[in-house]
Parts: C-alpha cells; sequence; structure tokens
C-alpha cells in the first residue's frame, strides 16, 4: 500500500499556541494539496498538545490471564453512567525517558508488578483528528500470581483496583461492549489474534 502524499505536500501558514495549562492547545493554519489537484483553501484547526503515552497489556501466558486496572475518568462523566473504566496499564512519556523505562514505571505504579519480558508491538494515534498523541504499546509477560489491590500515586490523585481476568473473559467484555475503551479494546484484540503464538513460546 502506497501513499501519495507527505509532509512536503503541506503549506505551513502559522501555529501559535493559543492555551497554556497542564495541557496545550495550538492553532494550525494551513494549506495542502488536494488529491485531484491543486491546493486547498486556508485551513485552520486546534490541536490538543498532550504529549506521547506509552500502553502497556500484561498478560500471564502460563495461566491465559490478563491484569487491568480500573480508574475513574472523570472526561466521560457526563456521556456515561460509568466513569470507572476497565483498562491496560498506561501512562505518559516525560521528557529524556524512554518508552521502555515508561512501560516498566508504569506497570509498578498502576498495577504494582514487574515484566518478566517486555516486548514492543507498534505505536498507533490515538485520536489524529484532533491531537498529535501517539501511544507506543507493549506487551509485559507478568506473573498474575502476584497481581492484586489497589495501587497509583496519592500525590497524583490516583487511586487504581486491579483485576485479574482471564484472556476469554477480557476479550468477551470487548465483544459486549462493556470494555469501551480505545487502547484496550486494541490490545486485548490484539492479544486474542496472537495469544496461542504467546503461549506456545512458553
Amino acid at each position: 500500500m502506497s501513499q501519495k502524499f507527505t509532509r512536503n505536500d503541506i503549506e505551513m501558514l502559522s501555529q501559535q499556541t493559543v492555551y497554556q495549562g497542564f495541557f496545550r492547545l495550538d492553532e494550525y493554519r494551513f494549506k495542502h494539496r488536494l488529491f485531484a489537484g491543486g491546493w486547498s483553501e486556508v485551513i485552520t484547526r486546534e490541536v490538543f498538545e498532550r504529549g506521547h503515552a506509552v500502553v502497556v497489556l500484561p498478560y500471564d501466558p502460563l495461566e491465559d490471564k490478563v491484569v487491568l486496572i480500573e480508574q475513574i475518568r472523570i472526561p466521560i462523566v457526563a456521556v456515561t453512567d460509568k466513569p470507572w473504566l476497565m483498562e491496560l496499564v498506561a501512562g505518559m512519556i516525560d521528557k529524556d525517558e524512554t518508552s521502555e523505562q515508561v512501560a516498566r514505571r508504569e506497570l509498578q505504579e498502576e498495577a504494582g508488578l514487574d515484566a518478566v519480558k517486555l516486548n514492543y508491538i507498534s505505536n498507533y494515534f490515538s485520536s489524529p483528528g484532533g491531537t498529535s498523541e501517539r501511544f507506543d504499546f507493549f506487551w509485559a509477560q507478568v506473573d498474575t500470581r502476584k497481581a492484586s489491590g489497589i495501587h497509583g500515586l496519592s500525590d497524583e490523585g490516583e487511586d487504581i483496583k486491579v483485576h485479574v481476568i482471564s484472556r476469554a473473559e477480557a476479550y468477551q467484555a470487548v465483544c459486549d461492549g462493556k470494555i469501551n475503551n480505545a487502547s484496550t479494546v486494541i490490545g486485548l484484540q490484539w492479544l486474542q489474534l496472537n495469544y496461542t503464538k504467546l503461549r506456545a513460546a512458553e
């Protein structure tokens, strides 16, 4: 599959920060080449700049179980009566940190676990229509017998509960719509496609 255009087919007219708080909002004015030929009119877009992140799928191939974490997500309180979500481990990449360092740190902070093995899978953009955020996706081999309790950093207001469930149950929750956040859906679907290979390697 080939794609016709690159960033060289964009004429960037201006970029300015219109809000700076915990996150940042930038305004872009640009033109781009059109598939039918020629150039677009001037387009203005606001982009939510929150940095990049890591998501980790903690999976025990010996037990065929996954570790999910549960925590409140206040941005969705207006659209659901269940703003506590079942998720994979995730965290923001700070300056001068590698993705692998973040993956190991967040696995310990959010689930109290150390990775037996940590494997990079891919990266993807979380919502490219509105934010530059990119996730680096890892799966971590863990010992689910060591997974339990409540975790998180109190100084960051985190209150995170650990759940250990079978891979089959986790995937069924995706199919039933009970797990409905993008990174967790992506991770569990990837696991469903690859778990036989991961288990055979042990």
